[in-house]
């Protein structure tokens, strides 16, 4: 079973170098690590560091150097309407503050249906509508680009943690104990410059 080596940002690459086509619902695309089914009827391997959402357009680069396209499968939603631009943001407000995966549009929030939100948003005056849409929710501000890399890239991570770690420890070490003292001068070394202060 080949693996996925690495996932290609929305408009990174060339979607009609893509060989085939992995499509799910917003769960299905969801993962950390599971055996993805394409529509030729193959399956690959993907593994991650982290769960992320892998979006509609998205390449999955496989080992082999086959690109896979993800599509978003349409699934029930449920569409929130302001009354204007304000009130549409103030909907989102109080849907973040709910945590809740949502994809904002410039008139419109589309969320997963929760009859409790549905009624909280009512309640604020928002409109309501149930509808069939792909599901490409906002990353978040936290959500790093390289969790695209596959779980083989930890090591080359760690590594280079490591030897960052060694530099501090090296460079403290010789800042404390390089200095003099000097006819009543004190001369300090900061990286390989003197200062005199009298």
């Amino acid at each position: 079973m080949k693996r996925v080596a690495k996932i290609l940002p929305v408009g990174s690459w060339a979607v009609e170098q893509a060989t085939d086509v992995f499509c799910a619902d917003y769960e299905g695309r969801h993962r950390r690590r599971m055996v993805l089914p394409l529509q030729s009827g193959e399956k690959v391997l993907l593994e991650l560091e982290h769960a992320r959402l892998l979006q509609a357009g998205e390449g999955l680069c496989l080992e082999d150097g086959r690109i896979i396209k993800v599509e978003a499968l349409p699934e029930e939603l449920m569409e929130v309407r302001a009354q204007n631009p304000l009130h549409l943001v103030q909907l989102a407000w109080h849907l973040g503050n709910r945590h809740l995966p949502a994809a904002i549009e410039p008139e419109r929030i589309l969320i997963r249906y929760d009859h409790v939100i549905a009624d909280m948003v009512k309640g604020l005056g928002g409109h309501i509508h149930r509808v069939q849409a792909a599901f490409d929710p906002e990353s978040g501000a936290y959500a790093a680009r390289e969790h695209g890399h596959t779980h083989h890239d930890h090591d080359h991570d760690h590594d280079h943690d490591h030897d960052h770690h060694d530099h501090v420890h090296e460079h403290t070490h010789e800042h404390e104990h390089r200095h003099s003292h000097s006819h009543g001068h004190v001369e300090h070394h900061h990286g390989g410059h003197s200062h005199s202060h009298g």
